[in-house]
């Protein structure tokens, strides 16, 4: 058995996995259990009950988290005249129009995250098939297409996430590091959380909507979270 299992086995004998544990006990047990010999991303995880193939049962946007994610993430922006020299300032990696899509369009991916202010889709647009499924489309939804490229440039640099619900229903978001203090994670994920509540399709009642959450380290067993510990 590899070194790793041994290691996730011995983290999840530390579980409970039939309780639903308070917040912070949860964010805390996390942390104990970690074994990465890194710092690693905490995350999580909600189940809900909504139909993903239903138009009005879509979840997806970005927000700001108070205490950010703990991660520098590389910005591409796809601008020209001031609002290329407004990214720039705002501290995005890698500002371009043409040249900057003929340099994707020959393979070039070294970036997290692409904004594009609105009269660069068209020829953004060009590299659906580069960026789709690598999930790094620009979309109003999440605010990476905007005339105001500055201000979502200083979002991301300041620990912006994006969150979607997936084919299965599941929602996946950062919350931070295990370096991040208790109380930083808990404030973290209850912004996350209210977003979450706040997006209930009006069809899905409350207390059908949230199934269950957990959060766990990047290899780390999840810990399922008490979601009324949360609010």
């Amino acid at each position: 058995m590899a070194k790793g299992s041994k290691k996730y086995l011995a983290a999840l004998e530390q579980v409970n996995r039939d309780k639903e544990y308070d917040l912070k006990e949860a964010i805390e047990l996390v942390k104990e259990i970690d074994f990465a010999n890194f710092d690693a991303s905490i995350e999580v995880a909600y189940k809900l009950g909504v139909d993903p193939k239903q138009a009005d049962q879509q979840l997806r946007g970005a927000t700001v988290l108070p205490h950010g994610t703990g991660k520098t993430q590389s910005v591409v922006v796809f601008a020209k005249g001031q609002a290329a020299k407004d990214a720039e300032e705002a501290g995005a990696d890698f500002v371009g129009d043409s040249d900057l899509v003929e340099k994707v369009q020959g393979g070039w991916l070294d970036f997290d995250i692409v904004v594009a202010a609105p009269d660069m889709m068209a020829e953004v647009g060009k590299l659906g098939r580069v960026l789709g499924p690598k999930g790094l489309m620009p979309n109003p939804k999440t605010g990476t297409v905007t005339p105001d490229v500055k201000k979502a440039v200083e979002d991301i640099k300041a620990g912006q996430v994006t969150y979607r619900l997936d084919r299965q229903a599941n929602v996946h978001v950062p919350i931070g590091k295990v370096s991040f203090s208790t109380e930083q994670l808990a404030e973290n994920l209850v912004a996350i959380h209210d977003i979450i509540v706040k997006n209930r399709p009006a069809s899905i009642s409350r207390l059908a909507y949230i199934k269950n959450m957990a959060i766990a380290s990047t290899f780390g067993p999840g810990v399922k979270i008490d979601k009324e510990s949360v609010l």
